[in-house]
């Protein structure tokens, strides 16, 4: 998994937005909600600007997805977003939540240094604050179900895969902001499937040999993607996907990619 240390561009709008920064550093302040002609007493009959701002740490390991939301959501002035850092790490994400307090933190669940599962632990006194919570939302590629089980478990309030708009998530901050749980509809039933059920879920050792992205590689193989496909969706090279594909199957000893697909099929993986 790629660890690209990411710099955000500022996002141009009708007025200055949020800056990007360098991944692993608070990139702005507290916005109060007001243009500047408006805080120097002018422009009361232009159009208004969002009620609130949700100020909102990025955390994901691909520096050209975090540029795409920050430029998708990131106009303070439209959206009400204010994003205020970026991590591509768990190190780095620790280290710029800590420093920046956001209400919000939008979560991959795959990370180099131990996931988001791992941010989850780490920043569980945070999240417990009863003044200043930060609460988190999973975004990722992923839907599998112990991914979404396995954050939500962790703490955090929410769980939305990246096909999701730029107009629904920024819905989906502010419902987590207010502290609502927010799901891509299909993940809902997962939840409520594992939380319904007092039995922990059997442990496979054959599936526990694999990295977090080589069961993403392994599920999209299975679901048919050619290694194109699967490289543009996970923004990695053809020769990775490659590269994860034969220690996927030298791990699960098979032979081919229709071995594959039956061996997570009879697993419930795709």
């Amino acid at each position: 998994m790629s660890s690209d240390a990411a710099q955000g561009g500022r996002t141009s709008g009708p007025s200055a937005g949020p800056t990007g920064g360098q991944a692993g550093a608070p990139t702005g302040g507290r916005t109060t909600g007001a243009t500047n002609d408006q805080a120097a007493g002018q422009g009361s009959d232009g159009p208004a600007g969002p009620a609130r701002t949700v100020r909102v740490v990025l955390v994901d390991d691909h520096r050209m997805f975090r540029t795409g939301v920050q430029a998708e959501i990131g106009r303070t002035d439209e959206t009400g977003v204010e994003v205020v850092g970026e991590a591509a790490d768990v190190d780095q994400a620790v280290t710029v939540i800590t420093a920046t307090r956001p209400e919000v933190v939008l979560l991959d669940v795959h990370l180099p240094g131990g996931g988001g599962v791992e941010v989850l632990r780490r920043s569980a006194t945070m999240m417990a604050d009863p003044e200043r919570p930060v609460r988190f939302l999973a975004l990722s590629v992923s839907d599998a179900a112990e991914d979404v089980i396995g954050v939500i478990r962790g703490g955090a309030r929410g769980y939305v895969t990246k096909t999701i708009t730029g107009t629904d998530l920024v819905d989906a901050v502010f419902r987590v902001s207010d502290g609502d749980a927010v799901f891509s509809p299909r993940l809902a039933g997962f939840v409520l499937d594992a939380f319904a059920s007092t039995d922990a879920p059997p442990v496979d050792e054959d599936l526990d040999r694999l990295t977090q992205r080589e069961r993403e590689v392994l599920r999209l193989i299975a679901r048919g993607y050619a290694y194109k496909e699967i490289a543009k969706q996970l923004f990695i090279s053809v020769k990775t996907v490659e590269s994860h594909v034969s220690a996927v199957l030298r791990k699960l000893q098979l032979s081919n990619r229709h071995e594959l697909t039956r061996w997570a099929t009879a697993r419930r993986l795709v």
